[in-house]
């Protein structure tokens, strides 16, 4: 016991092993007509290393909001914004985000990381004493197309209701006059009443496009920040590497918006052993082995996004069966592939492999830029990029040179004045008199 009410809900943090078992999801096929199988493919869920981490990121920011608020502070907190006074007992809490090419797999992760946690404990007592809360310890929050400070926060207070059965945003709604700051001072109050723990930002990246349109980047990062400092909840915002740019520009994000930065698959043991686990599902009369070069096939058209993969698995064998064919092909599945007609950008913004997280048979490369290429980032506002990996190698094969080619005396002498040297000790050149 903690004598806090609010760190005692958190639960404890499962091991790696019973998060796999509990986050995995594989279809069961028995009694399902084989035109409906392909359907119940789409259920199937493999977890990946990188997972854990972001399990472990989730349930570190909720114990961490709770240990920066106490009960009496959320008082004198709540009595602070009803009063519009500034408090200034309460430190920071946790806030950070999980950004990454689309198709990595972070919103679908981070619903099943959720999934673990309980969302809403209803307290009636705590330590003998009376005590009466309904203690939220997270919310999902998907941030409309069109959002902006006013959609946002309606977005929050619905989550809230969803979670404890409340009517928060009918009552917020019957006052159609309320301006964009009285209704933030509500969301705050709300947040502080139910001890909310984490509120997780889906598609981060729609409210900073409509923000940038509407020329309202600043009321929505005051919106933002304000939330964390003044209600000491955490915020995670997940969606694609086009936030990045705001979040670089923005000095009061820089430091608040720091965390993973996924990419897809690189074409190794991190990717084939995804592969494998799915190779597995098949739901044709006759099983395809898993070849090489069916592999480096499939990595070429996916660029390693794992919904990309999966989505090819599923169409071959789509095509196969509309082929009534037993057993599914290359030719099948590249049938599949032009259907699908798959759009893998060419470079991808710097971060870590989702190949990284496995620690057992892939060589990690540095994830972290180089200060100097950091400094450049945070500067500009436009994060590196790198060039898409493929698994079979792109452009003509390398020629077969003479050795007295131009291009083989510079890759063997790598100095302009060793190269002119050997040229004239060749008889290539003459030099002219200075």
């Amino acid at each position: 016991m903690s004598d806090n009410p609010y760190l005692d809900s958190v639960p404890e943090e499962l091991s790696k092993s019973d998060f796999v078992q509990q986050i995995k999801s594989t279809p069961d096929f028995a009694g399902v007509p084989m035109t409906n199988r392909i359907a119940k493919v789409g259920e199937l869920f493999v977890p990946m290393d990188y997972m854990y981490t972001v399990y472990d990121l989730l349930l570190r920011a909720i114990r961490t909001t709770y240990l920066t608020i106490t009960m009496l502070d959320t008082i004198r907190q709540i009595q602070g914004l009803r009063q519009e006074s500034v408090s200034s007992f309460a430190t920071e809490a946790e806030s950070g985000s999980i950004l990454g090419v689309p198709g990595v797999g972070k919103s679908s992760t981070v619903r099943r990381c959720l999934s673990l946690i309980p969302q809403c404990v209803t307290h009636s007592e705590y330590n003998g004493k009376p005590f009466y809360k309904k203690q939220i310890l997270h919310l999902f929050v998907e941030c409309p197309s069109d959002c902006s400070v006013k959609t946002l926060a309606y977005s929050i207070i619905a989550a809230v209701d969803r979670a404890i059965g409340s009517e928060y945003f009918r009552f917020a709604a019957k006052q159609s006059r309320l301006s964009a700051s009285a209704l933030v001072t509500q969301v705050k109050i709300i947040c502080l009443n139910h001890a909310v723990g984490v509120i997780v930002v889906d598609e981060i990246q729609n409210a900073i496009q409509t923000a940038v349109h509407n020329k309202q980047v600043r009321p929505l990062i005051k919106f933002l920040v304000e939330l964390v400092n003044e209600t000491c909840t955490s915020i995670y915002f997940i969606g694609t590497s086009e936030a990045e740019q705001l979040f670089c520009r923005q000095e009061h994000l820089q430091r608040r918006t720091r965390g993973l930065r996924l990419l897809p698959l690189r074409p190794d043991a991190g990717y084939r052993q995804f592969l494998e686990q799915i190779w597995q599902f098949q739901i044709t009369e006759k099983y395809m082995p898993l070849t090489d070069r069916v592999a480096n096939l499939i990595y070429d058209h996916s660029g390693g996004i794992p919904s990309y993969i999966m989505q090819i698995f599923q169409q071959g064998q789509a095509q196969t069966i509309q082929a009534e064919r037993e057993q599914m092909d290359e030719k099948l599945l590249k049938q599949g592939i032009e259907l699908l007609n798959l759009s893998v950008p060419k470079k991808f913004p710097t971060g870590i492999s989702l190949s990284d997280f496995t620690v057992s048979e892939v060589v990690s490369e540095p994830a972290a830029l180089p200060e100097q290429s950091r400094q450049d980032e945070l500067t500009q506002g436009k994060p590196q990029v790198v060039p898409r990996l493929y698994a079979n190698p792109r452009g003509r094969k390398a020629v077969i040179r003479n050795n007295l080619d131009l291009i083989e005396l510079w890759k063997r002498k790598q100095e302009t004045e060793k190269t002119v040297q050997g040229m004239e000790n060749l008889g290539l050149i003459e030099r002219g008199l200075p």
